[in-house]
């Protein structure tokens, strides 16, 4: 009898010692995550990073910065990266791919990709490369107490009023090349030649062309803009606050494009990497990042309150369809060309 009852109290003791040395374990695993910053990286932590450290014990350290600084990181430390997954805006992911620093998704880890949207899935070569959390469109927008016309083209820019009171993104900023693409049907300027559209904004007396949503979006706030093109997050997250600021679709169209994860090629804690993408490609975090971001889901079947819908990307009603989405693989082509002329043709860098 005695024997029996030290038996169990040995494998009990076991037991409880397993049990703690794999919560010991999952709690000193940490996951490093690249993403943006501001209103965007709280959302990726709130929606993702802390639910799924809550499930898993494992620790998610952010390393916030552009897509295009997150590139750059990759590739300097393609040898042995220290990132695990990676945020990256549609077109940086393409740069990524070729760069041969992303690792392909499979289905078999990650099964919450069979949820998602064909479109929001990117594949070349056989390798899923990266999956989409949601997509966003660059519209107009402005001030409402200082604009007392409503805008409703993009060539309404160009209204002297507006003199010194514009913002529009720069090349350095992911969305400033395929915004050129954008705006040159807006002018029906053929993009084998972009010399009358620079030409256009070289006259168009700007008051910055910025790098980041985050600098957008002080300009707006302390009156340095007035009337401009703004991400749908940015410009929704300021009239959130309450500051007198609309958001609208011109008769031309919005440019829409997508935040996606990476897999990041020799990632130190692969398997802790495919959870937490698997995590993001959850129905509650479709749900978290849509409410929080007004990210137009990449999920299927993702219900949300009205409040919610109207602010997407394709507004109330529409569909991943609705968005005017660009070939990445065209724009990169010419990303270094593009780059170059606007330096030399418009800011005189």
């Amino acid at each position: 009898m005695t024997s029996i009852k030290t038996n169990n109290m040995i494998i009990f003791f076991l037991l409880l010692y397993c049990t703690s040395s794999q919560i010991s374990f999952a709690a000193s695993e940490k996951l490093t995550v690249a993403m943006y910053g501001g209103n965007w990286g709280e959302a990726f932590l709130r929606c993702v990073a802390d639910p799924f450290t809550q499930e898993t014990g494992i620790a998610v350290a952010a390393e916030f910065g552009t897509s295009t600084v997150t590139l750059a990181k990759l590739q300097q430390q393609k040898s042995k990266p220290t990132i695990d997954v990676a945020w990256m805006d549609g077109g940086i992911s393409e740069l990524a791919y070729a760069a041969n620093v992303l690792d392909n998704l499979e289905p078999t880890t990650i099964p919450n990709l069979k949820n998602v949207l064909d479109k929001a899935i990117y594949t070349r070569d056989a390798h899923t490369f990266a999956v989409s959390t949601g997509f966003y469109s660059l519209g107009l927008i402005y001030n409402t107490n200082l604009v007392k016309q409503v805008p409703n083209s993009w060539k309404d820019l160009w209204q002297a009023e507006f003199a010194r009171t514009i913002a529009l993104p720069s090349p350095a900023n992911s969305s400033g090349v395929p915004f050129l693409f954008f705006l040159s049907e807006v002018w029906a300027i053929p993009t084998s030649d972009l010399t009358p559209l620079y030409n256009k904004l070289r006259i168009l007396d700007v008051a910055l062309f910025f790098d980041s949503s985050g600098a957008a979006s002080n300009a707006f706030q302390s009156g340095e803009a007035i009337i401009g093109a703004h991400f749908s997050v940015g410009a929704w997250d300021l009239i959130d606050k309450g500051f007198p600021i609309n958001f609208i679709i011109p008769k031309e169209g919005v440019w829409a494009t997508d935040t996606r994860l990476h897999l990041i090629k020799g990632a130190p804690n692969h398997q802790a990497a495919t959870q937490f993408i698997n995590k993001a490609l959850s129905q509650d975090a479709a749900i978290c990042l849509a409410t929080r971001l007004y990210l137009g889901p990449a999920l299927k079947n993702v219900e949300l309150p009205d409040e919610v819908t109207r602010k997407l990307p394709w507004g109330k009603g529409g569909s991943i369809n609705d968005l005017r989405l660009f070939d990445w693989r065209e724009i990169n082509v010419r990303r270094a060309e593009i780059t170059d002329d606007w330096n030399r043709k418009v800011t005189n860098h």
